[in-house]
């Protein structure tokens, strides 16, 4: 990643992680896990020397995007070398938890499952493109793997280091992100697995022994008190998320809005706050992260939502996950099936080499409740939310490799380990052919990165990691004197690399103001996010209606004119307050932005940088149809050029 500039989250993560360390202040972004942006934010407190002033609208507001930029970019702190050192500190959660699933692999079974499960988590290029991101999601995949891990270790062993390792992972995990709870019902769940086996075990061995309700209970009040004392530990142990010695401000939303609507969890943290059970910041965290996941802008294959699919993450998997990893996984789990099936008739493995069956329930329970509130859920943002399900794929990978050697005939045997590393070659190659561009990374099967942008946008392909490239592109492509406008889906500022251009609207921008602008002849690079308009107010394919408001607001460009040349002109503003105009102009805009992205979509683009800035090189004329000419004319325009391309 040291060739991509900061992603739409990262620079928020930062920042948030600074004001908890160096403010002691719990306002700025509690949503994301307290853990993973304190440790983001080590080499910010370390290398910037220069904090932002605390007097501004972006401290009162608790606006972390606007804060961010003003420390990372504003305030001559090294923010280049801050990322890069907060994305190496994410990238040490990537190898714990390949080092996890190489274990876990090993438990079950054996050394040789180990290296191939290993092999494959290696050149996941999902985990390729988030390991090394500064964001939470990596520390979550890593927890999601190691608590039902500890716990169900516990369960066998009820010894006093297991329960220590599992209080620890259950309360990091909680800080962590706000995913972990899924986990009390996922340990709850495997709790039951372990009693039914245990009163199996009882009936068939009466030397074996029994877990009692009042140890298991007690193990339980353990775990909820450490996660209660680590909780408060990371919000230093006071309520109030308001640092009392600082400027005062608010949360970037009013508890009456996140804490509104959200049903029985919303009862609860009420109680919680309330009675002070818990720290402000943690409670506001907590039901920011719910009232968000409600409903939230989604696009898929063309298709625009603020509820989802259910179909949303099994079409991600599809579509961001290499072939060869999901056929290698597949025949894991034919292979372990077919094993299962025998196991009792026809051992196909000898004791000492046999499977361990018991450690598939700590992956295959985790892994059957994180599906089923996936596709149920209305948050459909991004591919990375099912991340924690990616480690039970490359451990089945591994374990099917070493049963494929197993369960085959002796004389076949090195054919089933050809197929199996034939498998891992090309599961490799796909991450070697997408270097360094893993985050844009599409399977074939959806037609290649290329045509990512017409499938899934956001986080899952464009979040606004490809300035470099640009800045490449447009030094090597440009002609002298040619304009350049640009709409991203990002964070990070244009001009620190050397990237001059008339803004169109845009999302998670640190302007606090963009000027009245034409679009004229010169290079466009709209982000794929920004193509699709699936954050904008204006969203999905041009209607009709659209087409008669925006031809009412053209009606007033003459007007705009004037006011461009003098905001304060006495006929316009005697008969319109100067805010009315504004907000027409802001309307007008946005029509005009989503109009253009609809011609832009059905006409093809020219060129790709990274997969995720997609570039067209539009003469007058061009502009002229697609912005001026009747609604019919555009359409006529757009598929005689779509044709051309």
């Amino acid at each position: 990643m040291r060739e991509k500039s900061a992603t739409s989250d990262e620079p928020a993560h930062i920042m948030g992680g600074y004001t908890f360390n160096a403010l002691h202040d719990y306002r700025m972004q509690p949503e994301n896990g307290i853990l993973p942006q304190r440790l983001h934010a080590l080499p910010a407190l370390i290398l910037g020397d220069n904090p932002p002033a605390l007097d501004n609208a972006a401290w009162r507001e608790a606006n972390v995007w606007h804060f961010a930029h003003l420390f990372l970019r504003g305030s001559g702190n090294d923010g280049d070398q801050i990322l890069r050192l907060a994305r190496l500190i994410n990238s040490l959660f990537a190898a714990f938890v390949v080092a996890l699933t190489g274990w876990w692999a090993w438990r079950i079974a054996g050394p040789a499952a180990a290296l191939w499960a290993t092999a494959f988590a290696t050149a996941c290029t999902t985990l390729l493109a988030h390991g090394p991101l500064a964001t939470s999601d990596m520390a979550m995949t890593f927890f999601w793997l190691a608590c039902p891990a500890a716990w169900w270790w516990h369960l066998r062993t009820r010894s006093v280091s297991s329960l220590t390792l599992s209080s620890a992972c259950f309360a990091f995990a909680c800080v962590a992100k706000f995913t972990s709870v899924l986990l009390p019902p996922t340990l709850f769940a495997l709790t039951l697995v372990y009693f039914w086996r245990q009163r199996k075990a009882l009936s068939q061995n009466a030397s074996s022994t029994d877990l009692k309700l009042p140890a298991l209970a007690l193990s339980t009040l353990i775990h909820a008190l450490t996660a209660w004392l680590v909780i408060w530990a990371f919000f230093g142990f006071r309520y109030a998320a308001q640092n009392p010695a600082l400027p005062p401000g608010s949360f970037s939303f009013p508890w009456e809005y996140v804490g509104s609507g959200l049903g029985f969890p919303g009862t609860v943290i009420a109680l919680c706050k309330s009675g002070h059970l818990l720290p402000e910041g943690y409670l506001y965290g907590l039901s920011h992260a719910l009232k968000q996941s409600q409903a939230r802008g989604a696009f898929l294959d063309g298709a625009y939502s603020i509820h989802g699919w259910v179909s949303f993450f099994p079409k991600t998997l599809l579509y961001k996950t290499s072939p060869a990893l999901l056929g290698a996984s597949l025949l894991g789990v034919a292979l372990l099936i077919v094993t299962w099936g025998r196991r009792r008739t026809h051992p196909l493995i000898t004791p000492a080499a046999g499977l361990h069956w018991h450690w598939f329930w700590p992956l295959a329970l985790p892994f059957g409740v994180y599906w089923l509130i996936s596709i149920t859920s209305n948050l459909n943002i991004g591919h990375r939310h099912i991340l924690p399900t990616y480690p039970a794929l490359h451990i089945l990978a591994g374990v099917g490799a070493v049963l494929a050697w197993q369960t085959v005939p002796a004389a076949r045997r090195a054919w089933a380990h050809a197929a199996f590393a034939l498998l891992l070659g090309f599961h490799a190659l796909a991450a070697a052919r997408i270097y360094p561009h893993y985050l844009a990374y599409f399977s074939p099967l959806a037609g290649g990165p290329e045509n990512g942008y017409r499938h899934l946008v956001d986080s899952s392909l464009d979040w606004g990691q490809d300035f470099p490239g640009l800045r490449d592109w447009l030094v090597e492509n440009r002609h002298p004197g040619e304009a350049v406008h640009f709409s991203y889906f990002g964070t990070d500022d244009l001009e620190h690399y050397g990237i001059k251009a008339q803004l169109l609207p845009s999302i998670l921008d640190y302007r606090e103001y963009r000027p009245w602008s034409w679009p004229g002849a010169g290079i466009y690079a709209i982000s794929a996010t920004m193509l699709q308009h699936v954050y904008q107010p204006v969203r999905g394919p041009w209607t009709p209606d659209n087409e008669a408001e925006y031809q009412a607001c053209r009606a007033l460009n003459p007007s705009f004119r004037r006011l461009k040349l003098n905001p304060s002109d006495p006929e316009l503003i005697a008969q319109t307050p100067a805010i009315v105009w504004e907000a027409r102009w802001r309307r007008f805009e946005t029509l005009r932005f989503a109009r253009l992205c609809h011609y832009l979509r059905l006409r093809g683009h020219d060129a790709q940088v990274g997969y995720s800035i997609l570039l067209y090189r539009l003469d007058a004329q061009e502009i002229e149809a697609a912005l001026e000419r009747p609604f019919s004319v555009l359409l006529d325009t757009a598929e005689s050029r779509s044709a051309k391309h």
